[in-house]
């Protein structure tokens, strides 16, 4: 575990700060979502990577309507509408 030297207070609504420095090395953006998970005494969060809806597969990923669908399960699907 790398310790950054960060430090935060949480809020009265239980938010803290990511500090930019942290978030730009990681990689997250404004409005990227995270997932939060436990492990004993640690909260460990998380950048969610985005997966295909039916394989969760994360590569070659398109958006339809409002889900992320990779090319493979997207061709698959072709011609079995109604089926």
């Amino acid at each position: 575990m790398k310790v950054t030297g960060f430090v935060r207070k949480i809020d009265d609504v239980g938010r803290f700060l990511l500090p930019f420095e942290l978030r730009r090395e990681m990689g997250i953006s404004e409005h990227d979502s995270i997932e939060i998970f436990t492990h004993g005494e640690y909260i460990i969060l998380k950048k969610c990577a985005p997966a295909c809806v039916f394989c969760d597969g994360t590569e070659d990923l398109e958006e339809f309507r409002g889900k992320v669908v990779c090319g493979e399960c997207a061709a698959g699907m072709v011609g079995k509408a109604g089926t």
